[in-house]
């Protein structure tokens, strides 16, 4: 029995990371690949968002001379490597998938629309967004929440290197506590940084809920989709 028939997966770019400094750990992409997987087996529609910050972050492009409009642009070909690199683990585990893009690279990825990315999910296919929306100063988390309000999905899953949103950073506070359920209200009096404000925004006026959890661990995701408790749930409570 699952919750959700159809979820958007938000994924950090850092996470790929894994125990490495930059770019892409293999054994984190394969880790990832087998947890979708046995989601995908269970029934779920999966939509994907994944960031690019392993490789490239828009928001650094100023520090090193680059125009931040371009520098932005740069982020979003970073997440399209990224998005291709899962797209390879996940077929490689017996999955049907679509990249789809939010700018035009038709040599490599389909351009995203709407009534066709809803198609794939239908069929029973993985669909990657990368890209970004295709527009500058919007972020992942942007574009994570308007493609689950545009694909009309149920949630928002975002998978982090922590178990949840806490009262303040777990790795630096050893005092924090962590959420178990909090109201998006409750979340923006508090200044919890769980997504950007538009991001934040779009989910709590389309009633979209959010759960944050630690994708890093092996069979959060499954228990998620079957209603278990793991994480932090925002809602519109």
């Amino acid at each position: 029995m699952i919750k959700y028939k159809r979820i958007l997966l938000k994924l950090s770019g850092e996470a790929l990371m894994g125990e490495k400094s930059y770019g892409i750990d293999s054994k984190r992409l394969e880790q990832y690949a087998k947890q979708i997987k046995k989601v995908k087996d269970l029934g779920v529609e999966i939509a994907i968002v994944i960031g690019g910050g392993n490789i490239f972050r828009g928001v650094q492009a100023e520090n090193v001379g680059i125009d931040r409009v371009q520098g932005d642009y740069m982020g979003m070909l970073a997440t399209l490597i990224n998005a291709m690199a899962l797209q390879s683990a996940l077929e490689q585990n017996g999955n049907y998938t679509r990249l789809m893009s939010g700018i035009k690279i038709e040599s490599v990825c389909e351009p995203f629309i709407r009534r066709r990315a809803i198609r794939h999910l239908e069929k029973g296919r993985i669909v990657i967004f990368g890209a970004g929306i295709g527009n500058p100063y919007f972020t992942t988390d942007s574009t994570a929440s308007l493609r689950a309000i545009e694909i009309e999905a149920e949630v928002v899953l975002k998978g982090t290197r922590v178990d949840g949103v806490y009262t303040s950073d777990p790795e630096k506070d050893k005092t924090a506590t962590r959420y178990t359920t909090l109201s998006f209200q409750e979340a923006y009096e508090k200044n919890l940084n769980i997504m950007d404000m538009t991001a934040f925004t779009l989910c709590q006026e389309n009633n979209l809920p959010i759960i944050v959890f630690d994708m890093n661990k092996p069979g959060n995701l499954e228990k998620l989709v079957k209603g278990e408790k793991v994480g932090t749930l925002i809602t519109s409570k």
